[in-house]
């Protein structure tokens, strides 16, 4: 059984920085996608960026390229999300996924396995 648990939400000013975690827990995710989602509020559930687990080239939104970097540190099982330059818009609750396999998928569907959600917000 996968679990995922997201840590380092919070409130930010814009333009401010914010590293959100998820720790996961499995037998092994050598074979496993990994994702952050958002919730943006009174809009539908949005990808946001993936990685491989065992390798390859990250994906990202094209909202967020260039200002988020997706990142993993395979001796604790954890995968980061580096968010720099924030704006009011990136207010959301963020989400860790996972899936089996080795493609990258931006639909919410495919994915398993959910955290239970980090808040973000971006505020002056």
């Amino acid at each position: 059984q996968v679990q995922l648990v997201e840590s380092g939400g919070g409130l930010v000013q814009p333009g401010g920085s914010l590293r959100l975690s998820c720790a996961a827990s499995a037998p092994t995710f050598s074979r496993y996608t990994m994702a952050w989602f958002r919730h943006p509020p009174g809009k539908e559930r949005e990808f946001v960026a993936a990685i491989i687990w065992s390798g390859g080239s990250p994906r990202y939104a094209d909202s967020v390229k260039g200002r988020f970097t997706i990142s993993k540190d395979n001796a604790k099982n954890t995968v980061y999300l580096q968010m720099n330059s924030l704006k009011p818009d990136d207010t959301a609750v963020y989400y860790c996924a996972a899936r089996p396999g080795t493609i990258v998928y931006e639909t919410r569907p495919v994915y398993d396995y959910w955290g239970q959600g980090t808040q973000v917000t971006v505020s002056s």
